[in-house]
């Protein structure tokens, strides 16, 4: 093995054993991550100068610009992929990219298709690695992510790889650093002294390699950067000049770009090449590793840097055909305000188009701060967009500002039709942003303004969306006949948008009155959009549903509807709606008191206050019914947010909780002055599953309240006492807190003692204290002591469905076989395993096996 792959036999074997694996249809994802500089593009080469036999190695790469170019790894293919799949990258049709990328990597020979630096990787790139990697089993390919560790939470590439998890399919490669014998090998003859360059580098291959290449017996560089600046300055002042100039371009330079900034092309950089800062091949150059770049653009002066931005712009611009996102990128580096102002929409068109919608919005963004270089009208379309996408990634503010600037300008230009539609945004965005006053006001007037024009789909979108605002303040009535008018003209215009959206509107409202011809309608609403590449509302129409069912405890469905929306969120992340999501997930481990799992999947860190309530609800729940010490303190936050948002969909159920919460600690006047004004709004509005949860919170405290007979919900037998009816429906709901709930308050002893094993089980000592006061009180003697030490106690910290997958793992059940055990959905599975092994330290299943006997019996 040559020097560069000292130490990585392991590794190398793994990406071949990946390519073969691929080679007999079994496709994997391989997670190549580390350090910069670790050998992670060492690795990759290595596997491209041999791999296996019948297997195509193909390459793209993202770029450290600014703002990333959309498929920009991907469009690196098309030279070496078939024809569909390179028209449709060139198009930047997400849908098609989708399909033909899984076309081209179905059919032979097989492929290792290697993403390198995904941590810089576009949204667009994430979608189409995210519908690759769901897919990849039975496909004759391996897709192969190298990155960086250094990713925060909020990281797009961290969604992604929280999406892979540790499934069947997934392996982790993570190269370790050099040992003092492997550095002294790489040291050998150099003259250095082997412990300075061990200390210097940490073992860093990179490192390493430079400081060795660089140094003479005499000097030791101090750091990497001056290494690659020593080893620069020896080259000759015109080869400097080039590297310099190809420094400022954060890509590999094909062939075209390279004759614009070095005339002599590549035969002028043969000294850099072999002083080993670039590599030269036939369809361009690039640098030996993104560090060297990074470090030769480091040592300039900004009046340098920005000289030579401006020669790869103007270049790019003669060229012609080139990508928007480097133009922006060049134009933004070198100041030149008539190529950003030309150049950024079109850049946030193509991104928007591909379904990168962070990367737009960027763009919009530094379109934006020369907004007044536009005409009206255009600086109009500008804002629209703009907030459109701001809206699409969970930016409300943004989207709130630029909306309104939008509505103005839209006023000045006198053009009604415009004019309403960008109201009926503002609308939403305003709704969105928690300013709920704000968005009624526009949408009222977007439907005054539309009234009298003649376009009845905008006229029906402005219905739709006061619809929408009606049913979120759970005036059903007025939503139901709303959005029954928008769909009529739907119908009867053939526009599928505004028939999705007032579906929506509609089924939601059927959901609140327990009637499952709203079920159905939602179905529709979300086949209609998915129909038309509406992603907006066929996530609406899934979220929606899923929230209809977790309301009224049908949690099968609920998961089954939900790991469908989360299909549907893959092929284009609108960010708003996937958090939504999470907190339906969230929901809904809360139903089925896996505490611990519900806590994982929240966010409450959010911006968007709506989802923000929730998440902090949630939490507050768990806290409460735990007997963790912050449930209260998050209810209490939870109900300023909820106050201030000014809805009974976001007051009721913080009411709920903190109504419950005085219950558990025994304060049933606190309990009756928190749940009966929200219950008096929920009976006048109709809003069945929140008034059943709160009349039956005030009978436990002592209030009676009517609840009709034919309400079916289990809350609502419960508020009217039959408690063993209660309990038996909640046992069919798996929701087994509420089930404990109900049997302790049978009048029977052993109902009791049944209920308080349930409570033990599932770790909700507050109520469980409560059930053994009453059994004190009643005389009886053999109350069971409950657990000594609770299951998140253990020494690995695994809650009681983490233990019970464990144990699966270990008897060498893969996570499809799991789901079928446990009666959970493949992705839930990928989950619990992911926790698992974080929590155990493991990097494989097999490591956790091993690991699993000493954790069982210490679990108990």
């Amino acid at each position: 093995m040559g020097r560069a792959l000292l130490e990585r036999d392991a590794e190398l074997d793994a990406l071949r054993s990946a390519a073969r694996a691929a080679a007999a249809s079994q496709g994997r994802v391989v997670l190549l991550h580390g350090e910069a500089g670790i050998g992670k593009s060492t690795l990759v080469r290595a596997l491209r100068a041999d791999p296996p036999d019948g297997v195509r190695v193909l390459l793209g790469s993202c770029d450290a610009m600014s703002t990333p170019r959309p498929l920009g790894p991907l469009r690196d293919l098309t030279s070496a992929v078939g024809p569909r799949l390179a028209d449709a990258l060139r198009s930047g049709d997400r849908e098609e990219v989708f399909d033909a990328l899984r076309d081209e990597l179905s059919t032979r020979p097989a492929t290792v298709l290697v993403v390198e630096d995904a941590q810089w990787a576009d949204e667009a790139t994430l979608d189409a690695l995210r519908f690759l990697a769901r897919r990849i089993d039975g496909i004759p390919a391996a897709l192969v992510l190298t990155y960086r560790d250094e990713l925060d939470r909020d990281h797009p590439l961290s969604r992604l790889l929280g999406d892979l998890g540790h499934g069947d399919r997934v392996d982790r490669i993570a190269p370790r650093r050099l040992s003092a014998a492997a550095v002294g090998e790489l040291t050998a003859g150099s003259g250095l002294d082997v412990d300075r360059v061990l200390t210097l580098t940490a073992g860093n291959p990179y490192f390493v390699s430079e400081i060795v290449a660089s140094a003479d017996e005499v000097r030791v560089p101090p750091t990497v950067v001056d290494a690659v600046t020593g080893r620069l300055r020896r080259l000759d002042a015109s080869t400097q000049e080039h590297v310099e100039q190809l420094a400022v371009v954060p890509s590999a330079v094909d062939t075209d770009l390279l004759v614009r900034l070095v005339p002599d092309g590549a035969g002028a950089l043969r000294a850099a090449e072999e002083g080993g800062l670039l590599v030269v091949q036939p369809d361009g150059v690039r640098f030996r590793h993104e560090l060297t770049r990074r470090a030769v653009v480091d040592g300039l002066p900004a009046s340098r840097r920005i000289e030579l931005d401006r020669r790869v712009l103007a270049a790019l611009l003669e060229l012609g055909g080139a990508d928007p996102a480097r133009v922006v990128h060049h134009a933004l580096a070198a100041g030149d305000i008539d190529a950003i102002v030309e150049w950024a929409p079109r850049a946030a068109r193509d991104a928007a188009a591909s379904g990168a919608h962070r990367q737009a919005a960027a763009h919009y963004r530094a379109a934006r701060v020369h907004a007044d270089r536009y005409p009206p009208d255009e600086r109009a379309d500008l804002l629209e967009e703009y907030a459109i996408e701001a809206y699409t990634i969970g930016a409300a503010l943004e989207a709130v500002d630029a909306g309104q600037e939008a509505v103005e300008l839209r006023r000045r230009l006198g053009d009604p039709k415009r004019l309403g539609a960008a109201l009926r945004w503002l609308s939403r965005f305003q709704w969105f942003g928690g300013r709920r006053a704000d968005a009624e006001a526009a949408a009222q007037e977007a439907s005054a303004v539309l009234v009298d024009v003649d376009d009845p789909t905008l006229y029906a979108m402005a219905l739709s969306n006061e619809s929408q605002l009606a049913l979120l303040a759970h005036h059903t009535p007025r939503a139901l006949e709303l959005s029954a008018l928008a769909i009529d003209i739907a119908r009867e215009t053939g526009d599928p948008g505004v028939l999705s959206h007032a579906l929506n509107n509609h089924g939601t409202a059927l959901m609140f009155l327990a009637d499952d011809a709203g079920l159905e309608e939602l179905v529709e609403a979300a086949e209609v959009a998915l129909a038309v590449d509406d992603i907006e509302d066929a996530a609406r129409a899934s979220v929606n549903l899923v929230w209809g069912l977790l309301d009224q405890y049908r949690l099968d469905l609920a998961e089954h509807y939900l790991d469908r929306a989360l299909e549907i969120s893959e092929r284009a992340e609108f960010i708003g709606f996937v958090t939504y999501q999470q907190m339906e997930q969230a929901r809904l481990e809360l139903a089925r008191a896996r505490w611990d799992d519900a806590l994982q999947t929240l966010d409450r860190e959010i911006e968007a206050p709506h989802a923000r309530c929730v998440a902090l609800t949630v939490a507050g729940t768990v806290g409460i019914r735990r007997g963790d010490g912050d449930g209260e303190q998050l209810l209490e936050e939870a109900w300023r947010l909820a106050v201030r948002l000014g809805e009974l969909q976001r007051r009721g159920p913080v009411a709920a909780a903190r109504a419950e919460a005085a219950l558990l600690r025994g304060d049933r006047a606190s309990a009756r002055a928190i749940a009966r004004p929200e219950f008096e709004e929920a009976d006048q509005l109709d809003a069945r599953s929140l008034r059943a949860e709160l009349a039956y919170l005030l009978r436990r405290a002592g209030d009676e309240v009517e609840i009709a007979d034919d309400d079916a919900h289990p809350f609502a037998v419960q508020a009217r006492g039959d408690w063993r009816l209660a309990a038996e429906l909640w046992r069919a709901a798996g929701a087994p807190y509420h089930e404990a709930a109900a049997l302790a308050e049978s009048p029977d002893d052993d109902d009791l003692v049944a209920a308080l094993a349930i409570l033990d089980r599932i770790e909700a000592a507050p109520l469980a204290r409560n059930v053994r006061a009453v059994l004190r009180e009643r005389g009886v003697r053999s109350i069971p002591r409950g657990p000594s030490t609770l299951t998140r106690g253990n020494p690995a910290g695994l809650t009681a469905r983490q233990v019970e997958v464990l144990r699966l793992v270990a008897d060498g059940l893969t996570n499809a076989e799991i789901a079928d055990r446990l009666v959970l959905s493949v992705r839930t599975v990928d989950t619990h395993v992911a926790a698992v092994l974080a929590k155990l330290g493991a990097a494989t299943r097999g490591e956790a096996a091993r690991l699993a006997p000493e954790v069982l019996e210490q679990a108990g």
